[in-house]
């Protein structure tokens, strides 16, 4: 029987259904997936071999859940996907503030509804979208607002004494019977919030203002914290730890690729700035590697994280700059240039937290430091390594482009130049084309003129060249001849 004919409590059960506990019905549908090597988790890159199976284990076992882990580490997402584990229609009796099962009723209303109807009683479908709640912890959360408090109105509008518990308003868990209910940041909730939770975990108990309630409510529950919260803002109390049956340990990618994947994914982007900027598979690696840098940088404080949020904001950032750009100089489309990527430093001084000597530095100056950083680190992927200290009888590959700008007077990439123009500069030093020829023998065309510039900036970050910030633009240098000419 379909469930759009199935609207009473008789015809619920002459069709077979038999009641299902949320977690059995995690379990049962997980089953399925797996059986059937359907994707349990989707959209979530770099978790197939460690948080996944470790949530899928925990589902398995019927536990409620932490996540615990950095920020902009997909946790929030993990336990949205969860719904899709859910069945998709549960049937409830009509009018529930709670979501009574018609065949198991646990409220004063459903019970007294059936008793007085029987198989008459009008039951509703339930779609699985809806079947979840999520709730931010903050100081402010009363025990009111998530267990449920005495309502004055409703006694005083039903003229009932508040001895009767048909004056109680019910909270966000309860309303929540049957369903996925998420606290983030479970460390934010103060410690006698976080009390009034034991015996919904364990026994499934409420109790409101005196009001003896056995209410078996059927939940799962999943929290989500951060590792630096222990510490810093509050904890998650012991009694409370022990109820939770499984904490699954997130982390940032662990690659490149993986990084990458993400961002592509994850970034909002006009389909106008897709068709109008060309962005290099090296941009994007070295986009990525900001973000492994400051991972690492003493100058981060590394318990607070680097969200992958920090490389999708900055990518957005950058096809914008290029935009930017491109609307003043008039192109229709525009390479993607690493002078652009001046362009997501607010990206990143707002998403890192600095250690004292950080400060001392300034956020602008770490941020510039991560793509000083980035660059050298991904050099040696590119071209041949620069050595410290050179044997004195081989010749640097790089010595006819140093011998370049030794003769010249100073070579000039301004941020607004046209795409012809820039095109023109650096296709006029010929021992850079001679270099890109050699190392990179495969490269597309329009890529070369990233690489280019990302070879110039390796040359100076390595001590070959030397780099001058002017108001509009850059200027290269040879290290020492200028002064010598000078003099």
């Amino acid at each position: 029987m379909k469930i759009e004919n199935i609207k009473t409590l008789g015809q619920l059960k002459k069709s077979g259904y038999t009641t299902t506990s949320i977690k059995d019905e995690l379990r049962n549908n997980l089953i399925k997936k797996i059986s059937n090597n359907e994707a349990t988790f989707t959209g979530i890159h770099g978790y197939e071999n460690t948080v996944i199976p470790e949530l899928e284990r925990a589902i398995l076992s019927r536990h409620n859940i932490n996540l615990l882990g950095l920020r902009g580490q997909a946790k929030t997402r993990l336990a949205r996907q969860m719904i899709n584990l859910l069945d998709e229609w549960v049937p409830i009796v009509e009018g529930s503030e709670i979501n009574d099962d018609p065949l198991c009723p646990i409220s004063r209303y459903a019970v007294s509804l059936i008793a007085e109807r029987g198989d008459d009683t009008p039951i509703s479908w339930l779609h699985r979208s809806d079947r979840f709640a999520e709730k931010l912890a903050t100081p402010d959360v009363t025990v009111a607002d998530i267990i449920g408090d005495v309502d004055p109105i409703k006694a005083a509008n039903l003229k009932l004494s508040y001895a009767d518990d048909r004056v109680i308003h019910f909270g966000m868990i309860p309303r929540a019977n049957r369903s996925i209910f998420v606290i983030n940041e479970l460390p934010d909730l103060q410690a006698r919030i976080q009390v009034a939770l034991f015996n919904i975990l364990q026994e499934g108990d409420i109790q409101i203002r005196g009001f003896k309630l056995r209410l078996p409510l059927d939940i799962q529950f999943v929290f989500t914290a951060n590792p630096e919260d222990y510490t810093n803002r509050g904890s998650i109390v012991t009694p409370l730890k022990d109820r939770i049956g499984s904490q699954i340990l997130t982390h940032y990618p662990e690659t490149i690729e993986i990084a990458k994947t993400i961002t592509q994914q994850e970034a909002k982007l006009d389909t106008r700035q897709s068709d109008l900027v060309h962005v290099p598979d090296i941009a994007k690696n070295l986009l990525e590697q900001i973000s492994f840098q400051a991972r690492e940088s003493e100058f981060i404080d590394h318990k607070s994280g680097i969200s992958a949020r920090m490389s999708i904001t900055a990518y957005e950032n950058l096809l914008s700059t290029a935009e930017h750009r491109s609307l003043f100089s008039g192109d229709k489309t525009t390479l993607l240039r690493l002078s652009d990527f001046t362009g997501v430093i607010p990206s990143i001084t707002g998403k890192v937290e600095l250690v004292y000597e950080g400060e001392q530095e300034g956020a602008a100056s770490v941020a510039n430091s991560l793509l000083v950083d980035a660059i050298k680190t991904l050099f040696p992927s590119y071209f041949p390594k620069i050595e410290k200290l050179e044997k004195e009888n081989e010749q640097s590959p790089y010595q006819e482009l140093v011998n370049w700008f030794f003769e010249e007077s100073g070579f000039e990439l301004l941020d607004d130049i046209s795409e012809a123009a820039y095109k023109t500069k650096l296709d006029s030093i010929v021992p850079l084309q001679d270099l890109i020829k050699e190392y990179q023998p495969d490269i597309d065309k329009n890529d070369s003129y990233f690489m280019k510039e990302f070879l110039l900036w390796g040359l100076v970050e390595f001590k070959k060249l030397s780099k001058y910030r002017l108001s509009e633009g850059f200027r290269f240098n040879d290290l020492y001849g200028s002064y010598i000419s000078e003099l």
